[in-house]
């Protein structure tokens, strides 16, 4: 009986340390000389049924690391990228140790090589980010198909336009072959499609892919279908409206959406009511992309992001990344930009921090994390803080809320932290709703127009790449 339990014991910790698989656990960086890379990808792939996360990477003094998400879900990846820092020329021989919540025991990573010669620039002290170059190669890598079709007959629809994105970045475009597909090698998670075809509407869609969830169809409509469809339903308005009052009460109908372009969406710029006085320019009449200091006035804008479990549909994730992605784009070196998120608390995830940040500020950005209640008061305190600290006195003082919904727990009288904000500071408040409902939209309209800020509603990828940088230039025009 005692062997039989003995080697029952060695089984479940066998399988208890088999759920974490790494890629490799040695790299030997050989020689480096001079400029080479000096950084690794490690890839771990949890094989198990049940969430694991990375507990703990116990890096030496001379490498440092950036871990791409610490949850790993079931049949899913993550990324640790080790950076070597040594200053001096000669042999390495490092152990890394990696804890997982599955193993009790650590999994050590070693790190040897060479240095020949220091790089002429110095890379040596800087943190590794993703940016320096994508995680590319991973053996974890999955093919993942995409598919269009026509929504009506479920005919493929061969030679259609596919742009991806992850994390809010836009990972490029491909087009579908013939047979309606497109067979591409993607890192896991959560992942962002739009699709577009001729003499269709766009269709866009989020899912976690993983090797399990490898195939997504977007389904396209037909233009000519819609049309019919509006047709009929202006017909059955018309017919219910009373004969003499048909012409003052038809009602239209816009099903349209508008085809997006990752590089450059062409929207119709916002309508002020700017006057053209002494030869000042309308808003209206800038190109849309123009943030010129001779028309717009130096921000200092602090973005409240709820980061709370409603956001947790991947869709909204996405959207709210994508969207601070494409304006980090457009900052100047005389703006600042801070961040707040709020869930169950609110924290500080960046203190306002000038225009010319981007990699840095974008690397935050990816790794928001979603969890938690929403304790929306609390945010908006923390916010205005940071907004009071790094006031611009020649610029706008700003706060942007991002949210999905109405603030549920912890949020106090926060229409008195506006009020006052407003008043004694001239913090001026805006509020950005990502796919909310009617009901949370109708306390987000009143919270901004207390702020004497507008209602930002973004329900499409099309908003998400143009709406938030337009609020951003209507709030700093000159010329209001």
């Amino acid at each position: 009986m005692r062997i039989v339990i003995f080697l029952f014991l060695i089984f479940v910790s066998f399988v208890l340390q088999s759920q974490i698989v790494f890629n490799k656990t040695i790299h030997d960086f050989e020689e480096i000389k001079g400029n080479d890379e000096r950084y690794v990808d490690i890839y771990l792939k949890n094989k198990s049924n049940k969430e694991v996360y990375i507990l703990s990477v116990k890096a030496p003094i001379e490498v440092n690391y950036i871990q791409k998400n610490d949850l790993i879900q079931p049949d899913s990846s993550a990324i640790i990228r080790l950076h070597i820092k040594k200053r001096t020329k000669g042999r390495f021989d490092y152990s890394i140790p990696v804890f997982t919540s599955d193993n009790n025991e650590a999994t050590y990573i070693v790190l040897k090589g060479k240095i020949e010669s220091l790089p002429t620039f110095n890379n040596l002290t800087a943190c590794p980010t993703f940016g320096q170059k994508p995680a590319q190669g991973n053996p974890m890598d999955f093919t993942l198909t995409v598919q269009t079709i026509d929504k009506s007959t479920g005919e493929n629809l061969g030679q259609s336009k596919v742009a991806i994105l992850q994390n809010g970045n836009a990972l490029g475009k491909w087009f579908t072959k013939n047979n309606g597909t497109l067979k591409i090698k993607l890192p896991l998670g959560i992942t962002y499609f739009y699709a577009t075809h001729e003499n269709y509407y766009p269709e866009e869609m989020a899912q976690y892919v993983n090797f399990k969830n490898n195939t997504i169809t977007l389904a396209l409509t037909k233009k000519e279908e819609i049309e019919e469809v509006i047709i009929k339903r202006k017909e059955l308005i018309i017919e219910e409206i009373p004969e003499v009052a048909k012409e003052e009460h038809i009602i239209v109908i816009d099903e349209q959406q508008p085809e997006i372009d990752l590089s450059d969406i062409i929207e119709e710029t916002p309508k002020t009511d700017t006057q053209n006085i002494e030869g000042n320019p309308l808003f209206k009449d800038l190109e849309k992309d123009n943030f010129n200091l001779k028309y717009f006035r130096p921000i200092n804008v602090v973005f409240v992001l709820d980061v709370s479990s409603s956001m947790n549909r991947y869709d909204r994730a996405e959207l709210l990344k994508y969207s601070l992605d494409q304006l980090l784009r457009m900052l100047r070196p005389e703006d600042k930009i801070g961040l707040v998120s709020y869930s169950s608390d609110a924290q500080i995830l960046l203190t306002p921090t000038t225009g010319d940040e981007k990699e840095m500020i974008s690397e935050i950005v990816q790794q928001l994390k979603i969890s938690g209640q929403t304790a929306g008061g609390k945010g908006i305190k923390l916010g205005y803080k940071q907004v009071r600290r790094n006031k611009i006195e020649e610029g706008k003082n700003h706060l942007i809320i991002i949210t999905d919904g109405a603030f549920n727990q912890s949020s106090g009288n926060y229409k008195k932290h506006i009020e006052k904000n407003l008043r004694k500071n001239n913090i001026s408040m805006s509020v950005v709703g990502i796919k909310t409902n009617s009901k949370s939209e109708e306390s987000m309209r009143e919270a901004a127009k207390l702020g004497k800020g507008r209602f930002i509603l973004i329900e499409k990828l099309v908003d998400a790449q143009s709406k938030l940088k337009q609020e951003i230039r209507r709030t700093t025009f000159k010329f209001n």
